[in-house]
């Protein structure tokens, strides 16, 4: 009972099968067997972890994946919106990865991208960034945190952005992701990393949550809006 029903012959096709490698594309995991490949989503809340196979489960544990080394690898997730897929088909084009725009870190990522995409396009820029069938990758934060260190106001119409600036976009994108990444994410709720810690790079925020603190770079107070029925953190006077 997790965001879409199991399939329940799932255990046959995966039985005596090899993991031969771990990819991912987005936010979906992919584990490539000798067979096809399981395509796991964690949700806003789920976690994979590490087990010894005697470990008795827990209340939000919903399915495990039994390794010949007598380790199971066990998805926990609270709130179900998590999933759990198997295809023998190339996983890039299942229906839930076959839409997916770049990865932030590909060089398929450019401002000339964004700038065609965006030209015809009346939404804000902070909508467009999310929206994943245009870049992956990028949430409610790291948007924030990127059109913040890019200097654009997030309500902005994509199509009044210039080039140069969506060049500046997308180093600021990768930057912010980086960062992330080399902190272990953020931890503002729920999330931990595997080993059980908790992300570290909340505590490098410019300005998501920041509503009334004087901006780093004028000292302005960050203000705070709702685009797309989330949470949005901008400086006034930085971004236009």
């Amino acid at each position: 009972r997790l965001r879409w029903a199991v399939s329940r012959t799932i255990g046959k096709q995966l039985a005596g099968r090899f993991i031969q490698r771990i990819n991912r594309r987005a936010k979906y995991l992919l584990l490539e067997t000798d067979n096809g490949t399981v395509i796991i989503h964690l949700g806003m809340s789920g976690s994979l972890r590490i087990c010894n196979l005697d470990e008795p489960a827990n209340k939000h544990d919903h399915f495990d994946i039994v390794l010949s080394n007598r380790h199971i690898l066990r998805f926990n997730d609270p709130r179900r919106f998590g999933s759990l897929h198997f295809t023998r088909q190339p996983a890039e084009v299942h229906p839930l990865l076959r839409d997916l725009g770049p990865e932030p870190f590909s060089t398929e990522l450019t401002g000339q991208y964004l700038h065609a995409l965006s030209k015809h396009r009346k939404t804000a820029i902070k909508n467009l960034i999310m929206n994943s069938k245009i870049v992956v990758g990028v949430g409610n934060i790291y948007a924030s945190e990127s059109l913040y260190l890019a200097g654009i106001h997030p309500a902005r119409i994509a199509s009044r952005i210039s080039l140069q600036r969506y060049d500046r976009l997308v180093l600021a994108i990768r930057e912010v992701l980086q960062a992330a990444i080399n902190s272990g994410g953020s931890t503002l709720n729920d999330f931990v990393q595997p080993d059980g810690q908790p992300g570290y790079f909340q505590h490098h925020f410019r300005v998501y949550g920041h509503a009334g603190q004087p901006c780093e770079r004028c000292a302005t107070p960050i203000s705070h809006m709702i685009t797309g029925q989330r949470s949005t953190y901008y400086c006034k006077h930085c971004q236009h």
